[in-house]
């Protein structure tokens, strides 16, 4: 009996302990307008996110990390080609609609994953543009898009959430489309005959703001941008999206036990239309964004235990980050504004989205490999844009240098082993503003300094602006007449870098 007993204990354990691949799993987790301040481990106390203050514990917390711009298309534009977005027309706020704007001739993240024999997958938000023109079938074969730049599975929604069509693909098919009910999508005007939250506002379970254009085509009680019909079906139900992308991330890594993976996940947190699962309604005490912002959480504890059951969390690197920074009012009266209670969504900084201010792109930016990263926290400024060149050496996979001009490897800056970060990066914001060893320039230009839409500072002034970030992280104090060599050196430098080719 007691041989048995310990023959089982012995089985017990060899089942625990499956195989690890040699390589590292990388899951790279991006929030949507999620802002630094929006964490209890960057310094939230009206808000608590244990789940992924314990991921930073795990890992090393980027005091100075950034996407490239302070709205959405752009900056995943940037990590996934390694190029900065002004550099290429056509990479602003997309449409629902629009054409694929990533090059399949090219190395992106993605891909370099997959030429070194791992398993690729999107999950989430896609937003960078499907087929080859704006008009396309949704009927049948959406492409080319994220299979074509790299991802062997795919699992997305087109744009935003508060775009249509408000449907799911995986791989090039819409999710559940019944060919009696085709899709018909347009944002040019109107087409079939489904309300709008211009027309019939008393259908909306959450009223759009004024002026902001989310009136049109009504999805599950909510006005969206631009306008669709058909696809009853296969429209998805904004509670249920968090919840549905989570169990196809989880469903990717128990598949991919035994061969080693990248998974970009692309969450849809704290993106408006803010409409959280039932459990976490009305739980943050800040409104439907704070509630947003809880059921993230939530999800990042999800991945971390099934990471954790499959013996696969010490052979996972985690990368947890924003596309931008963080917007209250963005189309919605959802109370983020009024319940914001002292809450202060880009922590010590000013602007947000849509803002050349370091609100814009400062995000909040955490690294976990556990037994591999040693738990610290670094001010080292690194970059989304230079995950291409970080890993294609990780990976030893070599891409050509007019592929990724200006992405950076950073790699050992990532894993701890060094704290030197980048000298000079520039930030896209209205403006566009250069960073070199902590000075900041903003380019004068026109448009108002206020967006009273958002409620937002937006950078924006007809002088120049100067501040060391060093002592001012707030941006509080301009010193361009102070310092103009300084002034001169970093608008001669900032043209040098537009000039590169």
């Amino acid at each position: 009996m007691l041989a048995f007993i310990a023959s089982a204990i012995t089985a017990n354990s060899q089942t625990k302990k499956k195989p690890v691949n040699s390589r590292p799993n990388v899951i790279y987790i991006c929030a949507d307008d999620l802002g630094y301040g929006d964490l209890s481990c960057y310094g939230a106390t009206k808000i608590n996110t244990p789940n992924v203050d314990k991921l930073a514990a795990s890992g090393i917390r980027f005091t100075n990390g950034h996407c490239t711009s302070a709205t959405c298309t752009p900056s995943r534009y940037a990590f996934m080609t390694g190029k900065y977005p002004w550099r290429k027309q056509g990479t602003g706020i997309l449409p629902g609609d629009a054409a694929l704007i990533i090059p399949t001739d090219k190395a992106t993240l993605p891909n370099i994953f997959k030429r070194a024999g791992y398993k690729t997958a999107i999950v989430g938000k896609w937003h960078l543009g499907l087929g080859e023109a704006v008009a396309k079938d949704w009927n049948g074969e959406v492409k080319p898009g994220p299979n074509e730049v790299g991802f062997d599975y795919s699992f997305i929604f087109p744009a935003t959430a508060d775009r249509v069509p408000t449907v799911f693909l995986e791989n090039h098919k819409v999710v559940a489309l019944d060919s009696n009910d085709p899709i018909a999508v347009d944002y040019t005007k109107k087409v079939g005959n489904d309300p709008t939250g211009r027309e019939h506002p008393e259908l909306l379970k959450l009223q759009s703001s004024p002026g902001q254009g989310h009136d049109q085509t009504i999805v599950n009680g909510i006005g969206r941008i631009g306008y669709m019909t058909g696809g009853k079906m296969a429209r998805w139900v904004d509670e249920e999206v968090s919840s549905t992308f989570l169990a196809k991330a989880e469903g990717f890594i128990e598949d991919h036990q035994k061969q080693p993976f990248f998974l970009y996940l692309a969450l849809t947190e704290p993106h408006v239309p803010r409409m959280p699962a039932t459990r976490f309604k009305g739980k943050s005490g800040l409104g439907l964004r704070g509630d947003v912002i809880l059921q993230l959480d939530w999800t990042i504890g999800e991945i971390r235990k099934q990471l954790k059951l499959h013996n696969m969390d010490k052979n996972t690197i985690v990368i947890f980050t924003s596309d931008n920074g963080p917007v209250l009012d963005d189309g919605y009266q959802d109370e983020a504004v009024t319940k914001l209670n002292g809450h202060t969504p880009a922590g010590p900084m000013r602007g947000g989205k849509y803002s050349a201010l370091e609100g814009g792109t400062r995000i909040p930016f955490i690294v976990s490999w556990p037994g591999n990263i040693k738990p610290g926290v670094s001010d080292a400024l690194v970059s989304q844009i230079d995950m291409l060149a970080s890993f294609s050496s990780f990976l030893k996979q070599s891409i050509p240098a007019d592929n990724s001009i200006d992405s950076e490897n950073m790699m050992n800056t990532f894993l701890g082993k060094s704290n030197k970060g980048r000298s000079v990066y520039i930030e896209q914001g209205g403006a566009l503003a250069i960073v070199k060893d902590g000075w900041k320039f903003i380019t004068p230009g026109k448009g108002a300094a206020f967006d009273k839409l958002v409620g937002i500072e937006t950078g924006n002034s007809p002088e120049p602006q100067l501040y060391r970030l060093k002592d001012d992280i707030g941006e509080k104090h301009n010193l361009a007449t102070q310092y103009p060599e300084k002034v001169k050196e970093l608008a001669e430098l900032l043209n040098t870098i537009k000039q590169k080719k």
